[in-house]
């Protein structure tokens, strides 16, 4: 079990790592915004380009920044039902939702994302708005969300199976949940 816990380590600084640059993401794309707005209210100029590259940041910080939200516990929960469950049955809620719904999600994406981003990069697929972007980097956005979200999935399991058994503390604190809402013994 201490690999395993080793992996979860390794998969939480990655996540951790990606997480912090999607904030220099939101950095540019209030940036790429404001000077797009600035440009076109000003001189009456526009340019397809500039919103396609504020909708690719965007769509960056949430596809690869829903790893770092998740390990960080953010993620949205029904805390006025959970708060009022057990420790073991909330851990047993996460395993089951994890095993049974994220995995399996994650994994449909990117069976379905890696060729329809490939197919995008083959062809050098680019938007069909004047002035537009290459398509594929977008594209490649929802595998690549996916992946790491789906690897964060793992570390998060290898975590609640090691709390479960008792081998480590509950990374998210023992007598509240996410929010500060106290857990029913």
């Amino acid at each position: 079990m201490s690999s395993m816990l080793a992996l979860s380590r390794m998969i939480d600084a990655i996540t951790e790592r990606i997480g912090k640059a999607m904030g220099w993401l939101i950095l540019a794309a209030v940036l790429v915004s404001s000077i797009n707005a600035l440009i076109r209210f000003s001189i009456n100029r526009s340019s397809n380009s500039w919103l396609e590259l504020q909708w690719y940041l965007f769509g960056a910080v949430v596809l690869l920044g829903a790893a770092y939200t998740f390990k960080a516990n953010e993620h949205i929960r029904i805390d006025i039902l959970s708060s009022r469950l057990s420790k073991r049955t909330r851990n047993w809620i996460d395993v089951m939702g994890h095993i049974v719904f994220l995995m399996p999600l994650c994994i449909i994406i990117m069976w379905l994302g890696w060729p329809f981003f490939l197919r995008s990069f083959a062809q050098g697929e680019v938007s069909s708005s004047a002035g537009g972007l290459i398509v594929w980097p977008a594209k490649l956005l929802v595998p690549l969300g996916f992946t790491i979200l789906f690897a964060q999935a793992i570390s998060e399991l290898i975590k609640r199976v090691a709390v479960m058994k008792g081998l480590i503390e509950n990374p998210y604190g023992e007598e509240t949940g996410p929010h500060g809402a106290t857990a029913v013994e």
